[in-house]
């Protein structure tokens, strides 16, 4: 039986409806725009601030990343360097390391369904966790189902909508690739990869029920 199942998606393939149908099938705890009130909690930062900063990460803030460059967070600001002090994380990493404790602490409240924030990376690597009871999947979907769904389901202009698909799986993918130093949605790094068109949201989340069954 799976106990902790984690579902990445692509933006529009429906991965937070079949997520939260999936545990409510198997009785499941589920959690995805939650994790950033908590987030904000664990870090001390505003839940804005969180929304804004988990997939957005700039190109110029991957330059100065590979660069070695840190950003100080108000609290903190100036008081490394001549201090002898250990330097600050960049905002992203404070960010994803508040966001990684949450995750953790969720999976071990019990049997659950976590989505995105690179949660299937956070939870292979955690010792506590038995790998036989954890299911990584990952939801994808034809581009024109995603740009409909996107403007039906999240009221996204019907002329940019393609453009803001492509654009938000963009930073999803920057954000995984750079956390975990994986790529996203390649299929070495998940259990079960499936387009969600093919059997519908529903009947989907049937089909991992079962899968988590086993």
């Amino acid at each position: 039986m799976k106990k902790i199942i984690t579902i990445s998606r692509e933006y529009g393939s429906g991965g937070h409806t079949i997520g939260k149908l999936l545990a409510e099938e198997l009785g499941y705890a589920f959690y995805d725009s939650e994790i950033i009130d908590m987030t904000a909690q664990q870090s001390g930062f505003s839940p804005d601030f969180v929304r804004s900063t988990e997939q957005n990460l700039s190109s110029g803030w991957l330059y100065n990343l590979m660069l070695g460059s840190t950003y100080a967070s108000p609290s903190t600001a100036g008081i490394s360097g001549s201090m002898g002090a250990s330097p600050v994380l960049p905002l992203p990493d404070q960010v994803f390391n508040a966001q990684r404790k949450v995750i953790v602490e969720l999976a071990k409240k019990g049997p659950c369904v976590i989505v995105g924030r690179c949660s299937d990376f956070i939870l292979r690597h955690e010792e506590w966790v038995n790998r036989d009871e954890l299911l990584n999947v990952f939801i994808y979907a034809p581009l024109s189902d995603k740009v409909q769904r996107a403007i039906e389901q999240k009221g996204l202009n019907p002329k940019t909508a393609e453009k803001e698909v492509k654009t938000i799986d963009k930073r999803r993918a920057n954000h995984y690739n750079t956390f975990t130093e994986r790529t996203w949605g390649k299929r070495d790094h998940y259990d079960i990869l499936i387009n969600s068109s093919m059997l519908g949201l529903e009947k989907t989340a049937q089909m991992l029920a079962q899968v988590a069954r086993f």
